[in-house]
């Protein structure tokens, strides 16, 4: 029978006034009438009254012995979102701090979401920001989680489906991340039966049944330990550790092993009195079986990133049975448990954060970076959940600062972990004292160095290899505001000489005119027009036609003729960055008679005048813009030839030697057997000009076996400009 209301806060309050003030506990009493007020005449799906929700959340609030005003909040969590009181009223009724705890857990209702993803992130979201003014507010949000997933069978089963999956993804590892390791394996268990549950079943008949079989051995190991500890006498209390049902189906699926090799291990956990004590009882058993070489790990030395301590072993045991042992202090094993929570449960009275606390406070303030450098929400918790990686390196700077990352992380995310002026300028790294790439994961242990140069960027490729939250957003938030201002500058650039057909300069254009043009087009400034030219989504021709039509009524302009003219080409100065690309289709290099073609969110892409796939468009006012290669010109451009040589022993060293010899960069070689006696070799090279590649050319044709060299021109691609255009 379920009890009442009544009873249980009465039960409630009776346990709180174990560690709360008289006060603070009527504090608690009077936010429970108010939400059981509030929710009158609302019901769970379970058919039991909704006030029960909140009042069980809040209890286990107080079995972490949280403060009255996070109890309070526990009780109110929900009536913002599901009544029609108001924050101010919770604010006048209870305090700021009550209320924006309320807020902080509160869901986003009243704004409309294009999916249901969207909508989980932008909450989420809004939870990182309240947490990051006060942690309280997610460990309200994991008390609120976690009774739902215990009362989660009441639910249909794609409901169900999806709460788990969410935990899972999210609220495990969240908790996993604020050392709250016993929340984490409720969170898994409750989870996994939800998601999967005939697995849960089959897994769980499976460990009952080898349970017994296990038993003697168990016993046996554990009294062995035990007899070591005696003897050496060295206090400690030895456990054996079962296995949750989510970390065996974990196991078995990305180590793909049967059960059997997951339940081979036996993992036992000693608790000592003082850290002193944990070494040697390391020490005790590393004498009593042989340990299994690389898999010990001293977190107590260099803890986890959430604030974990102990000292991990792995031993063969009696008839070679593998043994996992965690060593650690009573303290310790408290923590691991309760981690960030264990701040409020065992707060000393000097009342100094503890180390979990702290972690997690700087766990918060770096997603409140990430959060800063998102796009949008749903990027945010794409790096959110990749930061929520349960596995860490522990690295050192050169001045042997440790910094802890993912496992796989490389250097470019080491340099951001550092700062993101490092990660911004980094331009190559040392590991362990020896150049290496920057894609190279590394492995804890490892000294990095980060070299860095002035006046240097982030690479978009670094993108395919980073694993940090960090590194991913913030090279993501610096290309964006990199590629928009060279929008806007080569967006500039295009509508003052579609304009200067006209006789017009933007700058003599009145605002009132452009503001007629922005609302036509539906944007909402100068910049964002400029930035939609740059990108080629409106064509630089079509708005200037626009503007000297509101500007000047009478003008007209030949739209049949050409724009070929000198004074009317744009120059290419080869500085223009990520909006002016090279067709990959031509090659174009200085020197080379060039056209542009304003190709829709990508910028521009300079063609060469003859090439095969812009001929059809080329003289189109509206698709083709006519360029020129600046005089000053800089940079290296990509540039496709073929050689056609005598089968030699070494020719092919001897072609690379020469060519970079004379300052060309080779980026691909491909060789095709024409014959018996002859090769065709394809080369990909970087050069200055046209000149640099007639310098480059003409030394290759001095080797003795080549027969011939000719420069491929244009290659015909079957996605032609046409297609992306329609016809002409």
């Amino acid at each position: 029978m379920q009890p009442t209301s009544e009873a249980t806060i009465d039960s409630l309050a009776n346990g709180l006034a174990s560690y709360l003030a008289t006060d603070q506990v009527n504090g608690v009493r009077r936010a429970y009438f108010y939400a059981e007020q509030a929710h009158a005449g609302q019901y769970r799906h379970s058919g039991e009254a909704y006030v029960n929700h909140p009042l069980a959340v809040a209890s286990i609030l107080s079995e972490m012995h949280m403060d009255h005003q996070s109890l309070m909040a526990a009780m109110l969590h929900d009536v913002i979102e599901d009544t029609g009181i108001t924050k101010t009223a919770i604010k006048s009724q209870f305090g700021n701090t009550v209320a924006d705890l309320v807020d902080g857990v509160s869901k986003l209702n009243k704004i409309t979401f294009s999916s249901r993803a969207e909508a989980q992130a932008e909450n989420f979201q809004k939870m990182a920001m309240a947490m990051a003014k006060d942690l309280r507010v997610i460990l309200v949000k994991i008390a609120d989680r976690l009774h739902n997933m215990r009362t989660l069978k009441v639910l249909t089963p794609d409901k169900r489906r999806r709460i788990a999956r969410e935990t899972i993804d999210i609220y495990a590892p969240i908790a996993n991340r604020l050392g709250m390791n016993n929340v984490r394996v409720e969170f898994e268990e409750l989870g996994f039966k939800a998601l999967y549950p005939m697995r849960a079943k089959r897994i769980s008949a499976a460990v009952k049944r080898i349970r017994g079989n296990r038993k003697e051995i168990v016993s046996q190991i554990q009294t062995s330990l035990e007899a070591c500890l005696e003897r050496e006498e060295l206090p400690g209390r030895t456990i054996g550790r079962e296995k949750h049902l989510y970390s065996i189906y974990e196991k078995m699926r990305s180590q793909r092993k049967p059960f059997s090799e997951i339940m081979d291990v036996y993992a036992f956990r000693i608790v000592v009195d003082r850290v002193d004590t944990c070494y040697r009882v390391l020490g005790a058993m590393h004498s009593l079986y042989k340990p299994v070489p690389g898999r010990f790990k001293d977190y107590i030395a260099i803890p986890k990133t959430n604030g974990y301590q102990s000292l991990h072993t792995t031993l063969f045991g009696m008839h070679g049975v593998p043994i996992e042992i965690q060593i650690r202090t009573e303290e310790m094993e408290a923590m691991a448990n309760n981690g960030i929570a264990g701040h409020w449960l065992y707060k000393s009275s000097d009342d100094l954060p503890s180390n979990a606390h702290v972690r997690a406070r700087e766990w918060v303030n770096g997603l409140l970076e990430m959060q800063k450098h998102a796009g949008n929400s749903l990027e945010f918790i794409e790096n959110v959940k990749i930061d929520l990686f349960p596995d860490e390196i522990y690295l050192f700077t050169p001045k042997g600062q440790i910094f802890e990352l993912p496992t796989g992380s490389t250097a470019v995310d080491f340099a951001y972990a550092i700062h993101t002026d490092v990660g911004n300028s980094c331009v190559a790294c040392r590991i362990s004292r020896r150049l290496a790439p920057l894609s190279e994961p590394l492995e804890s242990g490892q000294t990095v160095e980060i070299i860095t140069a002035p006046g240097t960027q982030p690479n978009p490729a670094w993108l395919s290899f980073v694993v940090t939250g960090k590194a991913r957003s913030n090279i993501r938030h610096y290309l964006k505001n990199q590629k928009r201002s060279e929008s806007i500058a080569l967006g500039t650039r295009l509508l003052n000489k579609a304009l200067s057909t006209f006789d017009i300069e933007l700058n003599s254009v009145l605002q009132e005119n452009i503001d007629i043009i922005l609302k036509q087009i539906n944007l909402k400034n100068t910049e964002q027009l400029l930035e939609e030219i740059g990108l080629g989504n409106h064509m630089s021709y079509m708005i200037a036609q626009r503007l000297a039509s509101t500007s000047q009524p009478n003008a007209t302009i030949n739209e049949s003729q050409p724009i070929q003219n000198e004074q009317d080409t744009l120059a290419i100065r080869g500085s223009e960055g990520m909006v002016m690309n090279y067709a990959k289709c031509c090659h174009p290099i200085p020197g080379d008679p060039i056209v542009g073609h304003i190709s829709s969110g990508r910028g521009m892409v300079i063609h060469t005048e003859n090439c095969n796939n812009i001929i059809d468009i080329r003289d189109n006012p509206e698709k083709c813009v006519a360029v020129t290669w600046d005089p000053d010109v800089e940079g290296e451009f990509s540039v496709e030839f073929r050689v056609e040589l005598e089968n030699q022993r070494g020719i092919i060293a001897t072609l690379a030697t020469t060519i970079t010899g004379a300052e060309a960069n080779i980026e691909k070689i491909s060789t095709i057997e024409r014959d018996a006696r002859f090769s065709i070799v394809n080369l990909s090279l970087n050069v200055k000009n046209r000149v640099h590649l007639a310098r480059v050319m003409k030394r290759v044709r001095l080797i003795k076996p080549v027969a011939r060299v000719t420069r491929v021109k244009s290659r015909k691609i079957r996605k032609t400009i046409k297609t992306t255009l329609g016809s002409n």
